[in-house]
């Protein structure tokens, strides 16, 4: 009887334990699959100004982001199938395999984070520097291609009513202009279709965009940051849970055998 009453008391311990594996485990994978979704947008989203500035010529930062991502997103997808089997069955080898991905995945998880923190300002140095450059190529006839980020370049200094990066006077750089007085019209609350207009400078837009620049930028790389510390926490859980119920599990096949 005490040998069976030891038993039910695993039993109920390993009940507990699978249902909150199975939590833990939904949490993962729903994490996972934000960052699936965000190096997705990422890839193929071309109505952003990061994807934009950085996924063109030298600049291939967004493929680089966008390729960890989706393959973290994926690894972590299959552990947590892996990990979902293994609950279901008790099946100590799939539990194995999901314990040692799970490491794996948190090992990768720091590194990039480091990574990440290493590189934020050097991120943010060559965004600065891209958004200049653009701000120099705007309206040239021969850059055809780069026609789309001067449309989201529009859209920010027109709805955010900005001018420039730091302020209008940066346009006097951009030598794309029939004459040196000439702005951007999103820059003024013209509707006019056209790169350039002749519009009197106290009309303009005063205040710089970089601002509302900085705060986009500083917005995305903190929901990364967050969705990679939330991972990192539920996987110390999960770790820490599949562990226990292996022991477990091997203690609840001794039993019977008594």
């Amino acid at each position: 009887f005490k040998t069976e009453n030891r038993r039910m008391k695993i039993r109920d311990k390993i009940l507990i334990q699978k249902y909150y594996l199975n939590v833990f485990n939904g949490i993962f994978l729903a994490l996972g699959l934000m960052l699936l979704t965000f190096g997705l947008w990422l890839l193929f989203n071309r109505n952003n100004l990061f994807s934009e500035l950085f996924s063109s010529g030298k600049n291939q930062l967004v493929a680089y982001i966008s390729c960890i991502l989706l393959g973290i997103g994926s690894v972590i997808t299959f552990t947590s199938a892996v990990g979902f089997l293994g609950n279901v069955m008790e099946n100590k080898c799939l539990l194995v395999t999901y314990m040692s991905f799970q490491i794996l995945v948190f090992v990768t998880q720091m590194a990039v984070s480091v990574l990440i923190f290493m590189k934020k300002e050097e991120v943010h140095n060559q965004w600065n520097n891209r958004i200049d450059e653009v701000i120099s190529e705007y309206g040239n006839e021969s850059l055809a291609e780069q026609e789309p980020v001067w449309n989201i370049l529009n859209a920010v200094q027109h709805n955010m009513e900005c001018c420039g990066r730091y302020n209008v006077t940066q346009w006097e750089r951009n030598k794309n202009k029939e004459n040196s007085t000439q702005i951007p019209c999103s820059c003024t609350k013209s509707s006019l279709k056209k790169w350039f207009c002749d519009v009197p400078r106290n009309s303009t837009y005063s205040m710089g965009c970089e601002e509302y620049l900085n705060t986009w930028f500083e917005n995305n790389v903190l929901i990364l940051t967050a969705i990679t510390i939330s991972l990192l926490i539920t996987q110390i859980f999960l770790i820490t849970l599949t562990g226990q119920l292996c022991r477990d599990i091997s203690k609840n096949n001794i039993w019977p055998n008594e």
